[in-house]
């Protein structure tokens, strides 16, 4: 008799990875704008140490064509003295970057502790069925993405959301969040809350 589960040995599933490739998307180059801020970037880097900026190039990229693909990350690479490997390794280790296309606003709804207590799930809910998607679907118009998202750091404030990795709304509730989809329609990022930090300064 053994406490030990019994383990299926299954050589159809063995070793086999659940990871797909970043897709390979249009050819890229960065903008001479932007070249010319990651050039600035890597001056505060020695000349040996190029590959710490790679957070930075990844947001250049991102800024520029809304997401990451294959080719944008074989742009940057050798400009980081990098391999494209070691680049989608940091690409996709990270939340804040979005490896298919996703709409105007994506809108990141906290899922951890104190806003799932504080009844971030309903919150999803309500913006899944006021956009008429699911979490990780962009709804027909283009405008809206849904996301979960690990926590935003304002625990004091839940439920919150997120909006494109920089923009806040806080204390969120199904029926705030039914009416904050029609109001970015209408007035964009002046619907938003704002972190109270922010507003309060």
């Amino acid at each position: 008799m053994s406490f030990h589960p019994l383990m299926v040995y299954d050589p159809s599933k063995f070793q086999q990875s659940e990871r797909s490739t970043v897709d390979e998307g249009p050819a890229f180059a960065l903008t001479p704008e932007r070249r010319a801020q990651l050039d600035e970037i890597l001056t505060k880097y020695p000349p040996d140490r190029k590959r710490s900026a790679v957070l930075a190039a990844l947001y250049l990229v991102q800024e520029q064509q809304g997401y990451l693909t294959g080719n944008a990350m074989r742009h940057i690479a050798p400009l980081l003295d990098l391999t494209p490997a070691e680049v989608e390794d940091v690409a996709t280790y990270y939340v804040m970057f979005y490896k298919e296309k996703v709409g105007k606003y994506v809108l990141q709804v906290c899922r951890t502790l104190s806003c799932a207590l504080n009844g971030a799930e309903l919150v999803t809910e309500a913006l899944s069925e006021q956009l008429g998607i699911a979490v990780g679907e962009t709804d027909p118009s283009g405008m809206f993405t849904l996301l979960e998202f690990e926590c935003l750091g304002a625990c004091d404030r839940a439920p919150v959301v997120m909006v494109n990795n920089e923009l806040w709304h806080e204390h969120a509730s199904p029926e705030s969040c039914g009416r904050l989809v029609d109001d970015l329609k209408a007035r964009g990022e002046a619907a938003l809350s704002g972190c109270h930090l922010e507003v309060e300064k």
